[in-house]
């Protein structure tokens, strides 16, 4: 099973390479299925063929399916239980039924439900491959980190005594007792099948992300920090598609100055992506529609590669070290040290770039640490620890081995 999540800046031209692509999978003989979680699903329009919540097969081409994420369906047929307790809640709070209903799709719940529908159909063995045209880059790396952040509100809500959560639920919702045991569950049952879907879109031996973009400043610019947060969320970006690159031989001096900054932008694109590979999507005449153009143009992109042939990912978070000092390093590309700020919360190490910050849960060994310092090695940020003597006596920190630690956490 091979995930490809497709993502970048509105209007790239994203849908049309995840479409090329799930075309060339099914040619090469894999059981495909292209699904949007964009919620301004587009795929229809592309493939020229109606697209529905169910996986369709595309006429024309064998062993190729699609489907589009209905997410107030899905919310509604999975999770009745916590919509129903939520309408309970505003009624109980004077608000009209009508307005009620409208009112109880949660914040996150279209990225809620894009996750859990990705692992019901990896889970369900009817694909061999599944390719994701992904929302913008903005809704992409919220819909990925959705689950770490629910987790980590969710452990500590979780593990507050039943009393004090009753206490609490009462006094916000005006219901005594606060939620059932059966809408309990069902958040219990939520937030495990979320952890999941975590769990296998950053597995970097099933998923990979893979950047769509065009050769112009801005557009380079947002996927150096869209690579950026998402290595530093776990997520392995493993191929760079650069799309309506103007052909040579092309005249007129409009023509040749967009070719000019063109070569500068694709300048900027190598260096950034290093080691990665760069797929180079020549300008069409006009859009690819229908599978017959879109089978040209994965013929292009492709030839006879398999499109989902990645190199063996390089490791995400890791932990090394003995006798009492130990380098936790995780990749982070295309950062600055002074773009990092580092702090300890408890039992984890919080990592922020820019606007974008991760809590990373440390284990056993680690939390029994201080930090010591940070620093760049090649492309990953290397954390020192030392152990802290208050917590570790100096008599089991100098006889700690690298394989003691191996087995810590």
């Amino acid at each position: 099973m091979r995930i490809a999540l497709h993502t970048g800046k509105g209007g790239v031209g994203k849908t049309t390479i995840s479409a090329a692509t799930a075309i060339a999978c099914a040619a090469g003989g894999a059981r495909t299925l292209l699904v949007s979680t964009d919620p301004a699903h587009s795929i229809a329009d592309v493939l020229g063929t109606p697209v529905s919540g169910d996986p369709t097969p595309v006429m024309g081409v064998p062993g190729l399916w699609a489907a589009q994420v209905d997410t107030r369906g899905r919310f509604e047929q999975s999770w009745s239980h916590i919509r129903d307790y939520l309408v309970g809640v505003l009624a109980a709070r004077g608000m009209a039924e009508v307005q009620a209903e409208e009112l109880v799709v949660l914040p996150g719940a279209e990225e809620i439900v894009a996750l859990l529908e990705l692992r019901r159909l990896a889970a369900s063995g009817d694909f061999d491959s599944i390719v994701v045209d992904c929302a913008p880059t903005g809704e992409t790396l919220r819909l990925l980190a959705l689950p770490e952040t629910i987790g980590f509100y969710a452990q500590r809500l979780l593990g507050a005594p039943q009393r004090v959560l009753r206490s609490i639920a009462a006094s916000f919702t005006g219901m005594p007792g606060g939620p059932s045991a059966t809408v309990r569950d069902a958040v219990g049952e939520l937030l495990s099948d979320l952890m999941a879907a975590r769990a296998l879109l950053a597995d970097p031996e099933i998923t990979g992300v893979r950047l769509v973009l065009t050769p112009e400043r801005m557009v380079v610019a947002e996927a150096r920090r869209l690579f950026t947060a998402l290595s530093l969320h776990g997520f392995a970006v493993e191929a760079v598609t650069v799309n309506r690159l103007l052909p040579r031989g092309v005249g007129g001096d409009f023509l040749r100055r967009q070719r000019e900054s063109q070569r500068e932008a694709m300048v900027q694109v190598e260096e950034s992506f290093q080691g990665l590979p760069i797929h180079r999507v020549r300008q069409k005449p006009e859009e690819p529609i229908g599978v017959e153009q879109l089978s040209e143009l994965a013929t292009d992109i492709f030839g006879s590669v398999d499109p989902l042939a990645v190199a063996p990912p390089g490791p995400a978070i890791e932990v090394s070290g003995s006798d009492g000092w130990y380098r936790l390093s995780l990749p982070l590309p295309l950062v600055q040290r002074g773009d990092i700020a580092l702090s300890r919360s408890g039992a984890d190490l919080v990592v922020t770039v820019g606007d974008v910050r991760r809590r990373i849960a440390l284990p056993s060994v680690l939390q029994r640490c201080t930090t010591e310092g940070a620093n760049f090695e090649a492309g990953r940020l290397i954390i020192d620890f030392a152990a802290d003597p208050a917590l570790w006596p100096a008599a089991l920190t100098s006889g700690l081995t690298g394989a003691a630690l191996a087995g810590a956490g």
